[in-house]
Formats: structure tokens, sequence, C-alpha cells
């Protein structure tokens, strides 16, 4: 018996949607907002019913072109919940509620489970989230800084972290649980995670603590900062817009592009060239710190990610590593088949999914 399966991944002014059948991709639709519709609804949740409309349209057009077949299930990314530990979710009203609630932050990922909620309902199917960027597996060892209000942060791409673990085990022809590797999360954002017996036992990311990204700032000198804050020259939101969103690569070169910074590169620009190259070198220097995270005891090193379509940047950072462990690259980033690779091990018995309501008790 076949198996449909609809993953959902919302953007901020876009939803990308992905049928899958047996594990097989049959359409990516993308369907675009206008800004300014967007820009009328207060709250992240209200857009609910104005995404389920365009969701739902899309899919008879495909439906009515391709031929009606049930959907067996409907799965998106976690979105901002509690931290929580890694795997799927199922979606039930507990989980839309903390969803809702747009805590400590808006990020357009949590709408998924809210869609998929609504989509899933009125089809009597289930619906999950899957690996939401606030799994927490860190060894509370790594969460010390030297300010103990101030743990380091957790959160992450799990979901794509996790794909890849499992991706680099295959490829190596080990048990996922059985591989101890580092994992560069390379996009728009970074993740460095060192991951061991199914677990990331710690990381670094390009909001906090770790290298600079295309759009974050990445680790920044602490007393600076603190005067920086202080100097009144920036207002809160400007401050923060400057270490997440308009930080790291975009602050230096005016743009978050890599193939207009290669471009640059390529016409002899200098300066486009060192901040490229910075920016490998702060990668570098994570993954060799995080090796000793696992003794030095590593299979692989794993860079992932959209910069990673970059071969020069790719080698750049892999030359600098390749001493620890072998290198391998896995160029750009699926969240849609990551998604669908998680619903189908559900439908097929092999991973049982958590309730967060549990979860969330058993923690608390």
């Amino acid at each position: 018996m076949s198996l449909l399966v609809l993953a959902i991944y919302p953007d901020q002014y876009a939803t990308r949607l992905a049928l899958f059948r047996d594990g097989e991709l049959l359409q990516h639709i993308d369907i675009r907002y206008d800004k300014e519709d967007i820009k009328k609804f207060k709250r992240l949740a209200d857009q609910k019913d104005y995404r389920v409309r365009s969701i739902e349209v899309a899919l008879a057009k495909w439906f009515e072109k391709n031929g009606h077949e049930s959907i067996a299930a409907i799965v998106a990314p976690g979105g901002i919940l509690d931290p929580v530990p890694s795997g799927a979710y199922l979606v039930d009203s507990v989980i839309v509620a903390r969803l809702e609630e747009e805590r400590p932050f808006y990020h357009a990922s949590s709408l998924g489970g809210i869609l998929a909620a609504a989509l899933a309902a009125p089809r009597g199917i289930s619906a999950f989230v899957m690996n939401p960027a606030t799994v927490d597996e860190m060894d509370p060892i790594a969460k010390r800084t030297g300010i103990p209000e101030l743990p380091k942060a957790f959160r992450n791409h799990a979901l794509s972290v996790k794909a890849i673990v499992r991706q680099v085990a295959s490829d190596l022809d080990k048990g996922w649980r059985d591989v101890s590797l580092i994992v560069a999360h390379l996009g728009k954002s970074f993740t460095i995670c060192a991951h061991t017996k199914g677990r990331m036992i710690d990381l670094a990311n390009a909001n906090d603590l770790g290298p600079f990204s295309p759009t974050r700032s990445g680790g920044v000198p602490a007393a600076d900062l603190v005067r920086m804050a202080f100097s009144g020259a920036y207002a809160r939101r400007e401050l923060r817009k400057k270490i997440t969103g308009r930080g790291g690569m975009v602050a230096y070169l005016g743009t978050s592009d890599l193939e207009e910074v290669r471009r640059r590169i390529d016409e002899g620009d200098d300066k486009f060239e060192l901040v490229l190259a910075a920016m490998a070198y702060q990668v570098a220097q994570e993954i060799g710190a995080l090796a000793t995270s696992l003794c030095g005891n590593v299979d692989a090193i794993a860079l992932t990610g959209g910069c990673v379509c970059d071969a020069p940047f790719a080698a750049l950072v892999a030359e600098q590593v390749q001493w620890i462990a072998p290198v391998l690259l896995y160029p750009g980033e699926d969240e849609l088949a990551y998604l669908a690779q998680g619903a189908y091990r559900i439908l097929k018995g092999e991973e049982k999914p958590r309730r967060y309501a549990e979860v969330m008790s058993v923690t608390a």
C-alpha cells in the first residue's frame, strides 16, 4: 500500500510544500504571499486561515491534475517550543497552544505545527512536527559560561543536523547512534554540533558564541558589546539587528549572497576574499574546538547547507580540519525531504512519536 505524505515548511512570506509517495518526491509547490498582506496580521497565529486556504487551493489543483489520493500524514518543522529531546512529536491541542504563544520570540517555522493541525483535522489523519530548533541534548558541562544567568544557548538547526547524521551513518555503513560526528550546518545562519551516541552533546551557533555567518554576528567581544549597547547610538532593535539579520558577512560586504561574493572575488576584490576566508577560518576553529567534546574520537566531519554549494568556501574549511577526521560534503539543504523522512519512519513503525505534554511533565 502506497503512502502519500505532505511536508510543509512556512517561511515569513511563503509556504513551501512537497508531496512524497513512499519516500519519493512527487512535487514541490511554493506558495508566495504579498508582503503587505502578511504585515496586516498582528500575530503569527492569525495567519492560519489565510495560509490554510492557499494550501488547500494548491493541493486541489495538484490532485485535479494528477488524480486524487488520500494523504497518510502531514509533517512540519517544530518551531520554537520549550527545550525538548530530539525526535518527532504528535501535533495535538497542547503543542498548538504552545506554538500560538509565540515565545520567546516570533519565528515563521512555528506556524508549521499550527498549519499541519488545521490541515490534518478535517482529513482525520495525524500531523507531526520534527526536531524543533529547541532540541536540547547538550551535556550540562557544555552549557556553562562565566555568567551563571547566561547559559550557553541551545537553539540550533536540529532538523538538518539529525538528517545529516543519519545520512553520514548510512554512508559509513554504521548505525546512526554508533557514529561520533561533527556536523556543520552552514546556511544563512550556522550551527556546528558535536553529535555522539544519538545526541547533540555540544554546539555553537552564529546567533551567540559561534562563528559569524552570512547574516549573523557570531561571538563578539562582550565588553565592547556592552559599551556599544550603552553608547546611546543604537536602539535595542537596531543593536539586535546588528547581531541577527545584519551581522556577519552582510555587515562587512553589504550582501549575504555567496554567488555575489564569489563573483566579486573572481573579479579580484581582496576585501570580499578576506571576509569569506575569515568566515571559513572561524567555522574551522569551532570544528576544532568541538573535536575536544568528542576527545578527538571523530568518525567524520560533515559540512552541509547552502554555503557548502560554494566549493572554494567548503574547501577552505575542509583543508583546515581534515587532520581531525575525513570531511564529507552535503551541499545545500532540503528541509521538506528531512521532514518526510521522519514521517515515513513513523508510518513504518521505525520511530514512535512523542507527546509534548508528557515530555514537559517529565522535565518540569
